[in-house]
């Protein structure tokens, strides 16, 4: 899917391909390959700065050439109630206009809207890389919080039964953290990298970065560690739960394994003690006319006893 807006801050615009003019934003969504060749050849971007972002294992980097700069960065995505992932999207700047490539729609571009026309400028591009990589810190952000909230009711359901369920949403939590750890850590290398790279005459012309801009760069840093830090102790979290959690399994499949090796041994006693009394010769109590009530006390007596021995060592 391609997309070409234009927007000053008032008017956001859609244009087409053949009414395209300078300070655009081309929004590329699991393009084709005439769609890659086309935007190509109008914004002069080489065609691996386009493929880049459609690798889904490709790692958060910036590439400049002579007329275009490519930084990469990895997004969150939030595939359902509790599973979480990252996605790559690149953002292609060059002197006219600023493309954003990614394999599907997700929440960082499409708060770049009409309704929101008036946040963005696609004619100051760097501002606009910074902002994206801003709201991208932002949703890590939401997420990870998400994260959080659905994490401590898994732990109250877990305290009241141990479902697949609920272990599941477990491991899906925790890989979807460790995603975010990854990327988050890129993500700073590459901004990190933005922030000295203002010292590099190769760049200035594509990517300028004023004074605003460097205060919002620098709210995107903090925003990213910020992130990085809550993700490493919700991991910590997530991980001592699945730990806590195996152990209470474990503990409680051992309760059960005593309760029924107890319970063996008491309904051991008394089919032992018919079975002596069930053969066909001579026993006690044979002839006696309250024989088979003397066998089921002496029975009641045994395993009284031996169910009493086993309550007191705590094993019944």
């Amino acid at each position: 899917m391609l997309r070409i807006y234009k927007n000053d801050g008032i008017n956001f615009q859609e244009l087409t391909v053949d009414n395209t003019t300078r300070n655009v934003w081309v929004n590329l969504v699991n393009p084709t390959a005439d769609e890659l060749q086309l935007v190509a050849e109008k914004t002069n971007s080489p065609i691996d700065f386009l493929k880049a972002a459609l690798d889904e294992e490709e790692r958060p980097r910036i590439e400049v050439e002579d007329e275009s700069a490519l930084i990469l960065i990895n997004i969150p995505v939030m595939l359902s109630e509790s599973s979480y992932d990252t996605l790559p999207l690149g953002i292609i700047l060059s002197k006219d206009s600023i493309v954003t490539v990614c394999l599907e729609n997700n929440p960082v571009i499409l708060e770049f809207n009409e309704y929101n026309r008036r946040t963005f400028n696609t004619a100051k591009r760097t501002r606009f890389l910074f902002q994206m990589l801003y709201k991208s810190a932002t949703y890590y952000l939401r997420y990870i919080r998400q994260i959080s909230r659905l994490s401590e009711q898994i732990e109250i359901d877990l305290r009241k039964t141990m479902k697949n369920k609920e272990l599941f949403q477990l491991m899906d939590l925790q890989q979807g953290l460790t995603y975010f750890t990854s990327s988050l850590r890129s993500n700073g290398i590459v901004m990190d990298r933005l922030l000295r790279i203002r010292s590099n005459n190769q760049c200035q012309h594509l990517i300028q970065i004023y004074e605003e801009d460097e205060d919002l760069l620098e709210d995107v840093i903090i925003e990213n560690n910020q992130a990085v830090q809550m993700v490493e102790m919700y991991s910590r979290i997530l991980s001592g739960m699945a730990d806590t959690s195996a152990s209470i399994i474990s503990n409680n499949l051992n309760m059960v394994m005593k309760f029924l090796t107890s319970m063996t041994i008491i309904l051991a006693i008394p089919t032992m003690i018919a079975s002596f009394w069930g053969m066909n010769v001579h026993v006690p109590f044979k002839d006696e006319r309250l024989g088979f009530l003397i066998v089921a006390g002496i029975i009641i007596v045994i395993t009284g006893a031996t169910t009493y021995v086993l309550m007191r060592k705590k094993i019944l």
